[in-house]
């Protein structure tokens, strides 16, 4: 992982993989929202904060279930993958057609 400079960042023996990082997001917002992911739809970079995860979550299942309720958070890890915050980005249908906007 580089930035855009295209320099590495400078790394830590305690810094942790981005394959570790999303699995530690998925767990603990999973333990925190008590709510099934669905999916990892981001991975970023925040600064040299940390990292932003984006994870879909099954909010409200429906029948049929196009109409489930589904939302996006963000969560922010340190490097060492320490939980920052995470707050809710916005809530959909599963339905709904993505129309580029956050």
């Amino acid at each position: 992982w580089t930035r855009s400079s295209g320099s590495a960042p400078n790394r830590k023996a305690a810094d942790m993989q981005p394959l570790e990082l999303l699995k530690t997001a998925k767990e603990q917002a999973s333990e925190l929202l008590g709510k099934p992911i669905e999916s990892v739809s981001a991975l970023d970079r925040d600064g040299d904060e940390g990292w932003v995860v984006r994870l879909e979550v099954l909010e409200l299942e429906r029948v049929p279930n196009t109409m489930d309720v589904l939302a996006s958070y963000e969560i922010n890890l340190s490097d060492d993958g320490e939980l920052l915050g995470f707050h809710r980005a916005r809530r959909y249908h599963r339905a709904a057609e993505d129309d580029g906007r956050e």
